[in-house]
């Protein structure tokens, strides 16, 4: 597999360099905004740019049902029909298969399920996971897996695991069949079924994710098994679903003694601006979270100061900045009162700028912990 991490500094059990894509380099640790639909909710891609972002996250459930991995295509791939010409990852749908529910069904080919959309019928196999992730030419694309729910019951959280190894197999050799060494955009080949396109999946790097509950057994069993399969990079996933935050990081931690030093660490969909900071101090490379952006549509704000509800009445007349010590250009410029007035207002300006502060101090604060493994100071 590619080597796609490079290693400049370490402070402890914590590590920063450069994490090598088809689309640029990314400075690690790194925190990802979630862009779900191809769009990181309430901002627009130039200010992404701005704020510094070099990877973000899309995702394959939903990309798959709207707009359809053949319309992504037809355009030339996520980046271009996005105009994102920096790093992509792609989730492969598997979180949010599991969160259907009662529209799911899981059996040993794949997850039968219904739209949350339309209520139309579809099946995701770890082939067609693959299918759709190397359709998009995401930079990073994931093994399709079987997320755990908390508490699991019996030997819920054995037999899952076992499933996403399973799973983990067909999805590596999926992806052999159809590994180039051109990437994404470059070339395409027409493929003997219908002289049908199909994009070119060389430079993709492919991650394998751990499952195994919150069974410390089962994680080292899943972390190594997935080791011997071998991918890019491995990620930590089946956290944050509804356990305890005490539990979340032990479960992380532990796992991350069997992982290889040499190659990236994703920790998936967790969490508030602490925890990403000690994950990274921990030694994880990687972490996407939606609250950043969700909070802020509910007007909920991270400021050195601790939490701001700006909708709370007390910001009224509240004449000073969110966040003293942000250099954001929301508090650079705006005051807690006006802020508070768009949020009362239901503006749409609202989120916006709500977005673009939380996002600015979650990306600020893997800086700060850049900085601290380095032995420097943020710039």
């Amino acid at each position: 597999m590619a080597f796609c991490l490079q290693i400049e500094a370490t402070r402890g059990a914590a590590r920063t360099g450069k994490l090598i894509t088809p689309h640029g380099e990314v400075e690690t640790p790194v925190f990802m905004p979630v862009g779900t639909l191809a769009s990181v909710k309430g901002v627009s891609q130039d200010t992404l740019e701005e704020l510094g972002v070099e990877i973000l996250l899309a995702n394959t459930y939903h990309l798959y049902l709207r707009p359809g991995v053949e319309t992504v295509q037809r355009m030339g791939g996520l980046h271009r029909f996005m105009s994102w010409d920096r790093a992509i990852l792609t989730d492969s749908g598997g979180f949010q298969v599991f969160s259907l529910n009662d529209l799911r069904k899981v059996s040993e080919e794949g997850v039968e399920f219904r739209s949350h959309l339309d209520g139309s019928a579809h099946f995701l196999s770890p082939e067609k996971a693959m299918e759709v992730q190397i359709g998009l030419g995401a930079d990073i694309i994931m093994a399709f897996d079987e997320c755990t729910e908390y508490p699991a019951e019996g030997g819920r959280s054995r037999a899952s695991m076992e499933l996403t190894l399973r799973w983990a197999e067909r999805c590596k050799n999926y992806f052999a069949a159809y590994k180039y060494e051109v990437p994404w955009g470059s070339s395409r080949e027409l493929s003997a079924i219908g002289r049908q396109e199909r994009p070119v999946a060389g430079a993709q790097l492919f991650f394998g994710i751990v499952q195994g509950g919150m069974d410390r057994e089962l994680r080292r069993e899943s972390a190594e098994r997935t080791i011997d399969i071998g991918f890019s990079g491995y990620a930590i996933g089946g956290l944050s679903v509804g356990e305890p935050r005490a539990l979340t990081r032990d479960i992380v931690e532990s796992t991350l003694e069997h992982l290889p030093l040499g190659q990236p660490r994703y920790l998936m969909g967790v969490g508030t601006p602490e925890e990403i900071a000690q994950y990274a101090q921990s030694g994880v490379d990687m972490m996407d979270c939606v609250l950043p952006t969700r909070a802020a549509r509910h007007g909920l704000l991270f400021t050195s100061e601790g939490k701001v509800s700006i909708k709370q009445a007390r910001y009224a007349q509240d004449e000073s900045a969110l966040d003293p010590a942000c250099d954001c250009r929301v508090c650079q410029r705006y005051s807690r009162a006006y802020l508070r007035h768009l949020y009362a207002s239901n503006e749409l300006l609202a989120q916006v700028l709500n977005t673009v502060h939380n996002l600015h101090f979650y990306l600020a604060t893997m800086r700060t912990v850049r900085a601290w493994i380095r032995g420097g100071h943020a710039d």
